[in-house]
């Protein structure tokens, strides 16, 4: 104490466990220690219990001592926490992604997942993610790759523009990945071919005058619905929220095969506000499933047209038989594709059909050997080649008139499967784009058809099939599928710069803001632009009417190939309906 005063006496100390009671006793008392000057006044006396037996501290008081740390501050906890954290992340990752399925670490817009099944479903604008690593699909991962680098080369092109181009972004839907295939054989030539046209879309205007300021450019996105497109609601959730975050997202093109959860896949686009231009999608009435629909090719009712008019006409026969099939797990309920062309067969012959039947592989079709009516495949081109082997059975008997649906040109743009074949048994089938052979173009082109003539050079070019098509020293031909995506995407390109000119019309060097056009405007100004003479597209005149999303007379003929085997043979034109480039019609004919 100060001023070398001894210390105050204390007051009798209280237990230590009654420290409240001695609070409440010093808090009465201190008035009147204070009146008095006690020099104690302020001070509360404590004692430890007597059971404490440790040692006392300096004055008498025992110390106090810090109680031990809760259980979950221990310093091993934080690192055994980060281990299950760890672990159960790898966990959830390895359920969700895969190798070669995975975000991207490296830039561009990449969302994906592993399914059920084990397929990589989601969508990739970069090289990041490039669908389907399994053998013999090389081909495929070849023009996703191409189109990854034309991705890059358009956004190089649009930022040295000063952003002047419209710059619109389109998405492929496809089933890329999930068929039983071996090693030596494609299995994916109708979603390789279909990239084969966008790409080709991409890469004309890549070729247009860095000056051309009105000429768009073009970033394209990959998306896998799966198998069967079985998994499309994931991969259009996935779109929804690429296209909620980007504006230059305008459109899809694809979808590949007309199924039920393809149309599925239709009705949540349209909720989306997502427009779907289908180059190959034929199953009557699709339009049904989206207001923001359009079909590039003729609906299975005109298909059926055709062949009875050639069964008619040509082979000069009344009578048919019908085969059809679906995959595994299908039905005729589910393949609207299949479903819709039996039903427009049998309504279409009626007491002519005098056979229809599904066909499975490995059954036997010895009862058509020398049949000499319409023989007619009304099925998947999965199942065409166990179809042919069956008729290999009829040897130098072979039926007399087999006519195939345009599925079956995925067959025959397959060499390998084709191989196999008999070779004493043509076949007829249908096709979508005769007016975009190798042969066609080439006559296109004599006649100075300036569109089909430039769709040959891109198609011939080094720098963008692999390997190029239609070369005079080369049999690679072109698939039917490429001209029919190509005019899917130059319907859309075209609408954005028909938008883009109107808006800019009073200074063409006017930046170019995505946000001034939208999806839905994009759909219109396409069937405004071919409400009146049509699209003159490379595979055929393209007219909509105001209430449908089939087009209107569209291009159908049928190929014929003597021998299947033959690959280096380019088939033959027999018959045509439908429009080529003018809009006055044209009845169904001999070519």
């Amino acid at each position: 104490m100060s001023g070398g005063r001894p210390p105050p006496e204390l007051p009798e100390p209280h237990p230590l466990t009654e420290a409240d009671e001695a609070y409440d006793e010093w808090a009465e008392a201190l008035p009147e220690m204070r009146r008095l000057r006690r020099p104690a006044a302020w001070l509360v006396a404590l004692r430890p219990d007597d059971s404490d037996t440790g040692p006392p501290s300096r004055g008498g008081m025992r110390p106090f001592s810090a109680p031990d740390p809760p259980w979950w501050s221990r310093r091993f906890l934080p690192a055994a926490l980060c281990l299950v954290l760890v672990a159960a992340l790898g966990v959830w990752a390895g359920s969700r992604w895969a190798p070669g399925c995975h975000p991207s670490l490296t830039g561009g817009r990449v969302s994906v997942e592993v399914v059920a099944s084990g397929e990589c479903v989601g969508y990739s604008d970069s090289a990041a993610q490039v669908f389907n690593n399994d053998p013999g699909q090389e081909g495929l991962r070849k023009i996703q790759q191409r189109i990854f680098a034309q991705n890059r080369a358009a956004e190089e092109v649009w930022q040295r523009s000063d952003r002047r181009r419209p710059f619109l972004t389109l998405v492929y839907l496809g089933t890329l990945t999930g068929n039983r295939t071996r090693a030596d054989e494609e299995s994916y030539v109708s979603e390789r071919e279909e990239l084969e046209g966008m790409a080709t879309a991409q890469y004309a205007l890549l070729k247009e005058s860095a000056g051309a300021d009105g000429a768009a450019l073009l970033r394209i996105v990959v998306a896998n619905g799966g198998r069967q497109m079985i998994y499309a609601d994931r991969a259009v959730s996935m779109l929804a929220e690429l296209a909620s975050d980007d504006p230059t997202v305008l459109g899809v093109v694809g979808l590949v095969e007309s199924r039920t959860s393809t149309a599925r896949a239709l009705r949540e686009l349209n909720k989306v506000g997502l427009p779907v231009l289908a180059p190959t999608l034929s199953a009557d009435r699709m339009d049904a499933n989206s207001r923001l629909y359009l079909q590039i090719s003729a609906p299975n009712t005109d298909q059926v047209e055709m062949v009875d008019a050639y069964a008619q006409q040509v082979l000069k026969v009344g009578e048919a038989h019908v085969y059809y099939t679906t995959l595994e797990g299908s039905s005729l309920t589910e393949d609207l594709y299949v479903g819709t062309l039996v039903d427009g067969l049998r309504q279409r012959f009626g007491a002519r059909l005098t056979r229809l039947d599904k066909w499975s592989t490995g059954e036997r079709l010895t009862d058509e050997c020398g049949y000499p009516g319409l023989l007619f495949y009304a099925g998947r081109w999965t199942e065409f080649d166990g179809f042919l082997r069956a008729l290999r059975e009829c040897g130098s008997n072979p039926p007399r008139h087999l006519v195939a649906d345009d599925s079956v040109n995925r067959y025959m743009a397959n060499p390998g499967l084709r191989a196999a074949a008999p070779g004493n048994l043509p076949v007829t089938y249908v096709s979508k784009a005769s007016l975009a052979t190798c042969a066609a173009l080439r006559v296109a082109e004599e006649r100075r058809d300036d569109a089909r003539a430039s769709f040959l050079s891109w198609i011939q070019a080094d720098d963008l099939l692999d390997p190029p098509r239609c070369r005079p020293d080369s049999g690679h031909q072109v698939g039917e599928r490429v001209s029919l995506a190509y005019d899917a995407a130059m319907m859309m390109i075209r609408a954005v710069e028909s938008l883009a000119a109107r808006l800019h019309h009073a200074d063409s060097r006017q930046r170019w803001e995505p946000t001034s056009v939208n999806p839905v405007a994009v759909h219109a100004e396409v069937l405004r632009q071919n409400a009146g003479q049509g699209y003159r597209g490379v595979a055929g005149l393209i007219r909509f009417t105001p209430d449908s999303g089939e087009p209107v007379d569209k291009r159908l003929a049928l190929l014929r190939v003597e021998q299947v085997p033959q690959v280096a043979t380019a088939p033959v034109e027999v018959f045509r309906c439908g429009l080529a480039d003018a809009p006055d019609p044209v009845p169904c004919g001999p070519a």
